[in-house]
């Protein structure tokens, strides 16, 4: 029978023990997995992909005849299932002894699916599909998450994670706690900071256009324009980059006009500045004086305003800034 993620708390689950979840969302099928094998109390727990099974059939269907020898059941989890799976799961049903109980994964499942046909047909069985999280939903579980730990974030920052999770908690999850593990002794997250943190892609981040952009690496800004597609939200995210960075790298420019020297403005530099960056923020020092630098705050904070005012053309509005910024003499 099919029963919705959110009814599963109002049965006794307790009272099943053939259960298929199917869906993309892993963070879902993860939860409720668990919350499934927490009303199974003493329990032997095995799990198998679909192909192990296919590629040993004689070996799946022994384990499931064998019983467990410690344990009141044994609860056994088939992820990544699919239709090939139902023809074994039937003659192991018929087999089966009792105190055991099947959990299926599977991703999306169409309604020719033989398997959630077979799930969904029998009264016994529990077929749960479950749905991408809505934005709305994961930005009320970042929010109370940030609550809780104390942790300073904007909303336009919050939206911003939510825009990189594809409805999935899981990896909204992800993300939640590496920002609590890399900001342990702090409770402020900074734009440039979470940026470091929550990339667009995995080769390319915001990080990594900011700081071509500052050093005028015209190239390698316009690949990392080309193999990204940005949306409103991440136009915000990157000139709030554009804006801490442009703020720290004032400071140093203002140290090394006191002293002269690179190298001891780098060393001096707090935060520390990581090794790997150190070559980047030589050059972005030596390209940009103090004065332009406070000519380039003041327009980037204007260049916030308008697309915050001009959503829909946010993108037209950044790309003219940064090409702009590329193209002129530093």
């Amino acid at each position: 029978m099919i029963v919705k993620e959110i009814q599963l708390d109002k049965i006794d689950l307790n009272n099943y023990f053939f259960f298929l979840i199917y869906g993309n969302n892993q963070g879902a099928k993860k939860k409720l997995t668990q919350q499934i094998i927490s009303k199974k109390e003493n329990s032997e727990i095995q799990k198998f992909y679909e192909k192990q099974i296919l590629d040993n059939q004689e070996k799946f269907i022994n384990e499931i005849l064998s019983g467990s020898l410690f344990a009141k059941e044994k609860i056994i989890i088939i992820n990544r299932a699919s239709d090939k799976i139902l023809k074994i799961l039937q003659e192991s049903l018929i087999k089966r002894i009792k105190d055991l109980v099947i959990i299926i994964n599977a991703e999306s499942l169409d309604k020719k699916s033989k398997l959630r046909a077979y799930f969904e047909k029998k009264k016994e069985f529990i077929c749960t599909p479950v749905y991408p999280d809505t934005d709305q939903y994961l930005s009320i579980l970042a929010s109370n998450f940030f609550k809780e730990k104390k942790i300073s974030l904007s909303q336009s920052n919050i939206n911003f994670i939510i825009s990189k999770c594809n409805g999935d908690r899981e990896f909204l999850e992800s993300e939640l706690n590496k920002i609590e593990l890399y900001f342990y002794k702090k409770k402020k997250i900074g734009n440039y900071e979470l940026a470091k943190l929550v990339n667009l892609l995995d080769n390319h981040s915001i990080l990594e256009l900011v700081d071509n952009c500052l050093i005028k690496n015209v190239k390698k800004v316009a690949l990392i324009l080309n193999e990204n597609n940005f949306n409103n939200e991440e136009c915000v995210m990157i000139i709030r980059a554009f804006l801490t960075k442009t703020k720290k790298l004032l400071d140093l420019a203002n140290n090394f006009d006191k002293n002269n020297n690179l190298e001891v403005t780098i060393l001096e530099a707090k935060p520390p500045i990581f090794w790997k960056e150190k070559e980047t923020v030589k050059l972005q020092i030596q390209k940009w004086k103090p004065k332009m630098i406070k000519e380039l705050i003041s327009n980037i904070n204007h260049v916030e305003l308008e697309l915050k005012k001009n959503s829909q053309s946010s993108l037209n509005i950044l790309m003219n800034f940064i090409f702009e910024q590329i193209s002129s003499k530093a």
